[in-house]
């Protein structure tokens, strides 16, 4: 059980403008961040990012979506962050969702699902290292990780 997850506000909601909406449902569910950043994933990054996926039929469409705009990545911190934070998001098609759930509230289908969430905690350390070096990840005392 790990304490960090990987999210990212991906191109349609940081384009409809729900990013800080979203951002204080995670910090109310008890999340802190410990690193944050604005940026616009190129394809070549998205492709990186998402290489697990290569060859899935969605791969090439999911990483066309994912550089098409500018996103919000941050590492979250908080005990069973990974297990915990797949809860708040909700499931991966927003119409399958839970009332309340970040994807139900905020995502417009099951692509543009408003956010990434780490599948494990091994993904989540991988994830995070891929969008910040540990020099820009803080704990709660202000301290780096």
């Amino acid at each position: 059980m790990g304490n960090i997850t990987l999210t990212m506000v991906k191109p349609t909601a940081y384009k409809k403008g729900y990013a800080a909406n979203i951002l204080a449902k995670i910090t109310d569910a008890g999340f802190r961040i410990q690193a944050m950043k604005t940026l616009r994933l190129s394809k070549a990054q998205a492709e990186k990012f998402y290489e697990v996926h290569i060859e899935r039929p969605f791969y090439g469409e999911l990483t066309e979506f994912m550089s098409s705009g500018p996103i919000v990545a941050a590492v979250l911190e908080k005990n069973n962050a990974v297990e915990d934070y797949r809860k708040l998001i909700g499931a991966t098609n927003p119409k399958d969702a839970e009332e309340g759930t970040i994807r139900k509230l905020y995502a417009s289908n099951i692509q543009e699902n408003a956010v990434h969430g780490s599948d494990s905690d091994e993904n989540a350390e991988i994830e995070a290292s891929f969008f910040f070096a540990k020099n820009e990840r803080f704990n709660n005392e202000g301290g780096l990780v």
